[in-house]
């Protein structure tokens, strides 16, 4: 699949000899000419990279490469910076920014599609460790599930057996059908409350069950405080 990259510089020149260089090697090439321009294009577009110049008038690089950041839409961007800046605490600056890179102007051609290669190896591996963990997260998922439930899916197979004979019996025990019927609620609840508390986690703790199966851990996983009210299964 052809990789997109957009390039970000005040100067149309530069933009124009980076978009012609990065296109004979094949890569889909968008363009912008200030920050502004650069934010709209980027969750718009999503690119696989973007390439930032950090001087530039009225949003510099790095107040472009915060935003970036800071959007959960293009977050996982990566951005290589251009810059002609050489202080090692500007080019820190826009590393602690979350820039993946920097390229140092003026750039060698080939250093910039080895930089350009780079980066996107790297985001393809995180993007694949995301999915893994995606994964691997809904298998835990299915297997706390059926550990958690099964107690009182038994208990509710159980208590309906017993319903189904006692309204067989002569005089039927009102009594004791109302305290299978009160197992059943409670059990009902219980599957209501497990099937909130992991919706309603944010973070997962997946720990160790049997036969090298995972399970979440619903004690250590943090969860959303407003969906756990939900709990008690109550309207």
């Amino acid at each position: 699949m052809t990789k997109k990259v957009l390039v970000v510089d005040d100067q149309p020149d530069n933009v124009l000899i980076i978009k012609d260089r990065l296109k004979r090697v094949g890569f889909e090439v968008l363009s912008a000419y200030d920050g502004p321009t650069c934010l709209k294009m980027a969750a718009e577009h999503i690119p696989d990279l973007i390439l930032l110049d950090v001087m530039m008038p009225g949003m510099s690089g790095f107040d472009v490469c915060e935003k970036i950041f800071s959007n959960d839409i293009t977050k996982s961007i990566p951005v290589i910076l251009l810059t002609a800046l050489t202080d090692a605490d500007d080019i820190q600056k826009g590393l602690d920014l979350g820039a993946f890179d920097y390229i140092k102007k003026p750039f060698n051609k080939t250093e910039l599609i080895a930089r350009i290669n780079s980066a996107l190896r790297f985001s393809e591996s995180n993007k694949l460790k995301v999915e893994i963990e995606k994964i691997n997260t809904y298998a835990a998922t299915v297997v706390t599930a059926n550990h958690q439930i099964k107690q009182p899916l038994t208990l509710i197979n159980l208590s309906t057996a017993a319903i189904n004979r006692e309204i067989l019996k002569q005089p039927i025990k009102k009594e004791s059908i109302q305290k299978r019927i009160n197992y059943i609620e409670t059990a009902a609840k219980d599957i209501v409350t497990l099937l909130n508390r992991l919706t309603a986690i944010k973070k997962p703790v997946i720990t160790e069950y049997v036969n090298n199966l995972k399970m979440i851990d619903l004690e250590g996983s943090e969860e959303n405080s407003l969906t756990n009210n939900l709990g008690d299964g109550s309207n």
